[in-house]
């Protein structure tokens, strides 16, 4: 830990430990830490650095389409992914450390990863084509960056969900379509405003991807006045929301990142987009189809047990 800090401040700048994996906690998230805290006194904006992320993220891209002519733009763009994740754990820990969120910030966090791999998207395609002289390497491209997409979409809404059931503190961020087109009524027409359109579309997809998941919540909602269940029926669901975090692992930047920095090393980046489209998008399914469940499993459990609560 930094000097002066402990232990319990370092795992107050995390959302939740439950919802980090292995990598995140040994590596990313204590370099972003004392980065952060280093940041704290200077007054740089969680804002500042997330832009900074995104800028350093893109470079991927560039650096993996030259590397065909140097091996060592392979390791650049290596290394500028791995900066701009730990500036991406810097935000979020920043913002935690000094209170400074806003709904501009939270959008720009979400995206960067997305920004990152569309450069990286763009520069395998341009490489493979390239190389074999055909144009099918912009297809298998854009289905991967659609299924990056989709995935890193029920990721996050299942690890924000998992937060909600921590504390109502912690899931804030997990937002219902009402509150969010009031937000969006409310906003003063501008750049704002047009990112959270992105925002709400964005929320849109991941609620009809998850019918199961919105029963579910509405019925807590109704048993539960402000989301404050018993500890023991947090516990219950977290339990095995638990086990689908372990599976939606793979779909998080280390997931695939890992095995893309295996593709640029070994000079077959056509690895990678294989990876994506086929393996990733089983474990999609797969943890698609054991979330549901366990919403359809949890939502008779609660409405057996508390049937006469709040109706």
């Amino acid at each position: 830990m930094p000097s002066g800090t402990s232990k319990k401040d370092y795992l107050a700048s995390l959302k939740s430990i439950e919802t980090e994996n292995k990598i995140d906690r040994v590596f990313y998230r204590k370099v972003g830490y004392k980065i952060a805290v280093a940041l704290v006194p200077t007054g740089v904006s969680p804002n500042t650095v997330t832009i900074i992320s995104i800028l350093i993220g893109v470079l991927c891209g560039p650096m993996i389409y030259f590397s065909s002519e140097n091996y060592i733009w392979g390791l650049f763009g290596i290394a500028f992914l791995v900066i701009a994740n730990i500036l991406d754990c810097v935000d979020g820990q920043l913002s935690r450390l000094t209170g400074k969120k806003s709904n501009i910030g939270r959008i720009l966090d979400g995206i960067a990863g997305d920004l990152w791999f569309f450069s990286i998207y763009v520069g395998i395609s341009m490489r493979l084509v390239a190389e074999h002289n055909t144009s099918i390497f912009y297809i298998f491209a854009a289905l991967s960056l659609v299924s990056h997409l989709s995935q890193a979409a029920l990721t996050d809404y299942y690890k924000t969900l998992h937060l909600l059931f921590i504390s109502p503190e912690k899931g804030a961020e997990f937002d219902d379509i009402e509150s969010i087109n009031k937000k969006y009524n409310d906003m003063e027409p501008g750049l704002n405003k047009l990112f959270f359109w992105f925002y709400k579309y964005y929320t849109t997809a991941q609620m009809a991807a998850t019918p199961k998941l919105q029963k579910m919540v509405e019925t807590v909602r109704r048993k539960f006045k402000g989301f404050r269940l018993p500890e023991e029926e947090s516990l219950r669901f977290r339990k095995g929301s638990m086990i689908v975090m372990k599976l939606i692992d793979l779909l998080t930047f280390n997931g695939r990142s890992i095995v893309l920095f295996i593709a640029i090393l070994l000079q077959q980046l056509w690895i990678y987009l294989a990876y994506e489209i086929v393996v990733l998008n089983i474990v999609l399914f797969t943890s698609r189809l054991q979330h549901e469940t366990l919403c359809e499993f949890y939502t008779e459990y609660i409405e057996n047990k508390y049937k006469n609560e709040r109706d």
